[in-house]
């Protein structure tokens, strides 16, 4: 229970304002002084933390921050007319950028969510051509349909202490939804690693929020921790089956909807306590309407104002039939009739406060805002925290735990932002004791995008039912992560709904690692999805308890581009001190509850056509383009060792790219590798590859209208290749290989190679677009060996392994290839200078 006194005085010390926040929050200055032992290492720890927020894509929030891949990040894709994915179009051609909305200075966060269908998120997808964000992505809400709220985004003053926490733990800036689509999917992802009961294509595909009660049949993710003698628990202040609230207690007091247990047969909600008290609640109410109908049953009633009474009564009389037999069946009596684990399933996976007196009520807090009006608003008057609190506490934190927040705690924009609050409160939980701290690993994600835009096309499968869409490593089937159009209508869905397309992945999202062993303010940069802290789970949980757990859910594609989130971690070595401070509820939910008095946002505009045409060339130039924090931040190692080469068949006008992912380097820690191809008239290209192999793939431009061909190739942490030219010539390999100095502290060089077959002699021209290397100039021509000639090496200490340069053939204008991304040594390094 809010102990009233205390939280004034919170109040009072904490009230000064939105300008209080943008201190350094005193929970991650105790997470961050926490030691763990020396030389341990995450698999080390004792407990696991999952909380799954909701609807907020990476750019939106996390677009301006210090060393990610946002705002500032120097390779986007390209639109079919050439314009770059900053910019999105309306249907009346207006160009919009991303804008702030700024939360406490206008009433954006009580504006609503954005449409975030399975529908629209595939028509902003748009077959990979993703240039349709402002149609798909309008407001449900008339007042705003024609504001381009899809682009807008927060920063640091905005959310405070999310970037606090960014900047104290890990933050991965390559964590993609799981699936194109809402919150049921995503969420089915994280808890089961599938959408599917079988793993194929005929199995349905529960890709919308329309899984019904009881039709999980699947295993899930907790069954096998159950099998396992593993504990876990579900936390949340109540279950959302069985009704009984208010729209506003709802919001503030339930799940949301949000665990998705409550929708699998093996963990009977039905027996939940809300159920029971609703139930008898339905079976008397309805019991006093058959009586009071009854006795309208009067003589002097026509014939057919008895058959409405009658027919009136009988139709109660199922509905009391179905109640009574709904407690009868679920009654205490049949709960304890239960196994052990079934019983054990229920009260892990619906783990409610009830010891809290309050826990089901609310109460309301006055405050005075900014102009001095006083106003009320209505807040939970228990601990919503109660059980969560009471086990870390006593020692009685499970190894596995997942939160899930009410609806106004869960960061989804159809509530205002109060979640920020919720995560402060979470991590001032698990750093009261230091003990609990030094062995706990907290994982804060979020299900989905919503509407709001995120410049990262996500990678998806090649599409198994269309020829030269990519290819996968042997072994890879990826019919069960697509969806055809034709399936969607067997399946019953509308001509109007029903849609074509991959599963996923889904657009970025945000994700923090924090933990003694992921401390420093961090950037992680290996593809993940939800699946990946399945992935994890398994390799913590088979190390620590010598089990076997294998979620078989997961696709093999998914494994193969998506990792396990340990290159997130670093063995404890030193002491990295960041300081944070906690969240007061009560101010910090008024500077958030005070902001719906505000005018709407208006920091947006079209674009001029000059704007548009200076934005093809640099975007960045543009005055009113976002700008990200100035800085880098330090990087964590990643197992890739990733190679693209291309070169055009001059004879048969076709362009032949090879795909090649390493697994020297790295040994059985080497990761797979997606890369997408665009710039082929037959649309996107998409490829999988596991660790150690080749691919090879050929790209017609016989048939092409014009003589230049352009492709461009997109892979993990910036990864990126772009070959452009003449498909007539000229007839010059160029390939990058990658080098390692061995040491103490490894040193990484790029070697340029190059083999021409024809002999007139070619001027080269090599130019760094970034990192201060200099230009080169070369004169190439055939050799007598067919030994590549090495044109240029470059040693990437200076600019900590990154590289971005150009190739240019000076008498033949149209011949370009560009070559960036990051050296891999196996060390953590820092984040590329380029983003800010």
């Amino acid at each position: 229970m809010i102990d009233r006194r205390d939280f004034l005085k919170q109040f009072s010390i904490l009230g000064g304002g939105a300008g209080m926040f943008l201190a350094v929050p005193p929970s991650i200055l105790r997470a961050m002084s926490i030691d763990p032992i020396e030389g341990s290492s995450y698999l080390d720890a004792e407990h696991v933390v999952i909380l799954m927020q909701e609807n907020r894509s990476f750019d939106h929030s996390f677009g301006s921050l210090r060393g990610v891949r946002g705002f500032g990040d120097p390779r986007t894709v390209f639109s079919g007319s050439n314009v770059p994915t900053w910019l999105q179009s309306s249907s009346d051609g207006d160009t919009f950028l991303p804008f702030r909305l700024n939360l406490r200075d206008t009433k954006s966060t009580w504006m609503g969510d954005l449409p975030h269908s399975r529908k629209s998120q595939i028509d902003s997808y748009n077959e990979g051509f993703y240039n349709n964000w402002i149609e798909a992505k309008k407001s449900h809400n008339e007042n705003f349909k024609d504001m381009p709220l899809t682009m807008g985004y927060y920063n640091r003053e905005d959310l405070p202490f999310n970037y606090a926490l960014a900047d104290a733990f890990t933050v991965c800036d390559q964590n993609f939804s799981s699936a194109m689509t809402s919150t049921w999917p995503n969420r089915l992802f994280l808890w089961t690693g599938t959408i599917r009961e079988r793993q194929d294509d005929n199995s349905k595909a529960y890709i919308r929020n329309d899984l019904q009660r009881n039709e999980g049949t699947w295993l899930t993710f907790p069954e096998r921790l159950e099998d396992n003698g593993i504990s876990w628990k579900i936390y949340q202040n109540d279950v959302t089956y069985g009704g009984g609230f208010t729209e506003e207690e709802r919001s503030w007091l339930s799940n949301f909807g949000c665990n998705p247990m409550e929708l699998f047969k093996k963990y009977p909600i039905e027996f939940s306590e809300r159920n029971q008290i609703n139930l008898k609640k339905v079976t008397k109410t309805i019991s006093q309407e058959i009586k009071q109908l009854k006795s309208g049953l009067r003589e002097n009633l026509t014939i057919e104002q008895k058959k409405k009474i009658e027919k009136e009564i009988e139709s109660k009389e199922k509905e009391l039939e179905n109640a009574q037999r709904e407690l009868n069946i679920f009654s205490n009596k049949a709960f304890k009739e239960l196994s052990q684990k079934e019983k054990s399933l229920f009260n892990r996976a619906f783990a409610i406060n009830k010891g809290d007196p309050d826990f089901r009520s609310t109460t309301t807090i006055g405050y005075k805002d900014d102009k001095g009006n006083y106003r009320e608003m209505v807040v939970p008057k228990g601990d919503i925290f109660y059980q969560f609190r009471k086990d870390v506490d006593t020692g009685s934190l499970p190894t596995v735990s997942w939160l899930v927040a009410p609806q106004k705690y869960s960061d989804h924009p159809m509530s205002p932002w109060y979640g920020s609050y919720y995560i402060s409160e979470v991590m001032d939980i698990l750093t009261k004791d230091p003990e609990v701290w030094k062995k706990t690993i907290f994982i804060l994600t979020y299900d989905e995008n919503d509407g709001f835009f995120d410049h990262i096309p996500p990678f998806v499968p090649p599409n198994p039912h269309k020829k030269n869409s990519g290819k996968c490593s042997e072994g890879i089937d990826t019919k069960a992560e697509w969806i055809t159009l034709q399936q969607e209508l067997n399946h019953g869905i509308s001509k109007k709904e029903a849609c074509g397309g991959p599963v996923g992945l889904g657009y970025r999202v945000p994700m923090i690692i924090a933990s003694p062993w992921s401390r420093g303010g961090k950037v992680c940069s290996e593809v993940f999805d939800h699946t990946s802290t399945l992935q994890f789970l398994e390799k913590f949980l088979n190390y620590k308890f010598k089990t076997n757990i294998y979620e078989t859910n997961i696709s093999k594609w998914r494994r193969t581009i998506c990792g396990d989130i340990s290159s997130a971690f670093s063995s404890f070595t030193e002491k990295e001190l960041i300081m944070l401070e906690k969240l007061m509820r009560k101010p910090f939910l008024k500077g958030i509850h005070q902001a719906q008095f505000k005018n709407v946002p208006g920091n947006y505009r079209a674009l001029t056509i000059n704007e548009i045409e200076s934005a093809k060339i640099d975007w960045k130039k543009l005055s009113i383009f976002p700008q990200q924090e100035m800085g880098m931040r330090p990087s964590c190692a990643l197992p890739y060792e990733l190679a693209v080469v291309g070169n055009m068949d001059c004879l048969k006008k076709v362009f032949e790219l090879r795909f090649h992912v390493g697994n020297k380097r790295f040994g059985l820690k080497s990761a797979g590798a997606p890369f997408t191809v665009y710039g082929h008239p037959d649309g996107i290209r998409s490829y999988a590859l596991t660790p150690g192999d080749t691919l090879m793939d050929r790209f017609d431009f016989s048939e092409a209208d014009s003589d230049n061909y352009g492709l461009k190739v997109y892979g993990p942490n910036g990864f990126y290749r772009s070959f452009s030219g003449d498909k007539n010539g000229p007839d010059i390999h160029f390939w990058l290989e990658e080098a390692i100095i061995l040491g103490n502290n490894p040193k990484s060089e790029i070697i340029l190679l190059a083999i021409a077959h024809t002999d007139e002699p070619r001027e080269i021209e090599i130019e760094y677009h970034a990192y201060g290397y200099p230009k080169i100039t070369k004169i190439f021509k055939k050799m007598d060996t067919v030994q590549p000639m090495e044109i240029m090496r470059t040693n990437l200490e200076n600019s900590f392994s990154w590289y971005d340069f150009s190739v240019k053939v000076k008498s033949i204008p149209s011949f370009r290839q560009e070559f960036a991304g990051r050296v891999e040594t196996g060390e953590i390094s820092m984040s590329d200078p380029q983003l800010g």
